[in-house]
Parts: C-alpha cells; structure tokens; sequence
C-alpha cells in the first residue's frame, strides 16, 4: 500500500479526488464508498470523509442511503434510455425554435461555446469536455426562447453529463468531435432539416457510446485514490 500522505487534504480536494477516480471510472457506478478505506486512503478522519461525500451527494455523483452508507450513483440502464428517449422529442423542437429566432449575437455565443470545446478537447480535460458538452445543449435551449422547455433541459442535461461520466469509456469523448459544430453550421444556414437530422444523431450517437449493460468491477485500489 502507498505511504499515507504527510499533508493531509481538505474536505474539497478529497471530493475533487473521488470525482476523478469516478470519471476515470476507477470508482465505478453503484460501488459503495467505503468511509473506512477512503479515511486510510486520504489519511484522514472519518468525519472528513463523511463531510466529502455529502458534498458529492448535493452534486449527484453519489447517493446516500441511511443506514446502508454512500454509493456511486448509478442510473438504471432504463432510465438512462428513457432520457435519450426524451431528448430526441424536445431537441428537435429547440432546433426549429432556435433557427426561427437566433440573431446574429447569438450564433456567435453558440460559436464561442465550440471555440471552449475545441480547447478543452485540445488539454484532454475530460471532465471539462462533459460539462461544456452539457451546457452546449443548455444554450441551444436558452436561445430557443421557450422557457418551459429551458427548464425542462434544466433537468435532463446534468443527468445526462452524470451518466456519460458513469457510463462513457474514459478513453472516449464526451460528445463526438465537429458535431456541435455541424449542428451550429446547419442552425447557421437555416437549414431546419439538417440540423435535425444532425441533432437526432448526435444524440443517438452519444447514447450508444454508453456502457450501460457493463457489470462494474469490484477489485477497487482504494489506496491509489489520493494520488
């Protein structure tokens, strides 16, 4: 086991490292989180550990059950269809909202967002990469003008980046590469067909990225979490 740490961490950088650990799937979705080990792993005390995970509870990354302890949060394989399911029936909609209503200011927000991608692919920040793919989709929502359905996208876009980071191979990207960017050119050029059509795939795409049938490994190196 590795020497345990001479200078002990903060309640925020152990909820940091278990993040990591998560999205690198070395934590995987529905593993308990043991306070025993991840206290000797950080060196730490019990109450710290418990103080972490309730800061990743509050994110939803993890769920805490009374009684039983906190877990990885881990969305059903039917759940996380029935989203996909449900995005490809309001995206369509935002793409038609968007192309009837965007003005030139805001083509060149949706465009700023795709230069913060491209640089967030370029430093390989995973976790970067999954929350401005999220909110790629949450601006398409907001220049739709609908606000019932910005609200709506409120909720579905979290849950999706969290199911990605659980469920997505580590090695693959969030969302594939260019297509919010076909997307924008298509919303750009008016062509509502198109950017539909791109839109549907996209999402379907990202959906069949997903390893949501992969039973998680158990043999956890809790030692390893804090480096």
């Amino acid at each position: 086991m590795d020497a345990v740490p001479t200078t002990k961490p903060a309640i925020e950088q152990i909820a940091e490292r278990i993040t990591d650990a998560v999205m690198e799937h070395r934590l995987p979705p529905g593993i308990k989180l043991v306070e025993e080990k991840l206290a000797s792993a950080f060196g730490v005390s019990r109450t710290k550990i418990r103080q972490a995970l309730t800061l990743l509870a509050k994110e939803g990354l993890v769920t805490l059950h009374a009684n039983r302890g906190a877990f990885v949060t881990r969305p059903s394989a039917a759940e996380a269809r029935d989203l996909f399911a449900t995005r490809r029936l309001v995206e369509p909609e935002i793409v038609r909202n968007v192309i009837a209503r965007a003005c030139e200011h805001d083509l060149a927000r949706l465009r700023q967002h795709l230069v913060a991608e491209s640089e967030a692919r370029q430093e390989g920040d995973r976790r970067r990469i999954i929350r401005l793919s999220g909110q790629f989709h949450m601006l398409l929502a907001e220049v739709s003008g609908n606000k019932f359905i910005e609200k709506l996208m409120a909720e579905l876009c979290p849950l999706t980046c969290l199911i990605i980071a659980l469920y997505d191979a580590p090695q693959t990207p969030a969302c594939p590469e260019d297509e919010h960017k076909l997307i924008v050119d298509a919303i750009a050029a008016h062509d509502e067909t198109e950017a539909i059509k791109l839109m549907l795939h996209h999402l379907e795409h990202i959906e069949c990225e997903l390893q949501l049938d992969t039973e998680p490994k158990r043999d956890i190196h809790w030692e390893t979490l804090y480096g």
